[in-house]
């Protein structure tokens, strides 16, 4: 497995940015095939000094491979996420991946 977590800080001059960033996840990055897990959502907050809760959205994909993570990276629908949602609505991005 290859998880491929990403994490959001939308713009805080645009008040929509948040359900906007979930909404274009849903509809460009969630039917991009090789996705074997898909799951975005806002930051939850929390009492605990060790939960960063300085973003507003995170996103968690799961891969059988690295080589379905590759592909998904250059997928058409990917691309278009990035253009025109992510570059749109959101100022900082930080991207864990591991296997």
């Amino acid at each position: 497995m290859f998880s491929h977590v990403v994490i959001f800080w939308t713009d805080p001059a645009q008040p929509n940015a948040t359900e906007e960033l979930i909404a274009g996840a849903n509809h460009y990055l969630k039917p991009i095939p090789g996705v074997v897990q898909f799951h975005v959502g806002k930051m939850v907050t929390s009492p605990r000094p060790v939960v960063d809760q300085s973003y507003q959205v995170a996103l968690n994909l799961i891969f059988p491979t690295k080589q379905a993570q590759d592909d998904y990276q250059v997928h058409p629908l990917h691309v278009e996420f990035v253009e025109k949602v992510f570059k749109r609505v959101c100022v900082k991005v930080l991207i864990y991946d591991f296997a």
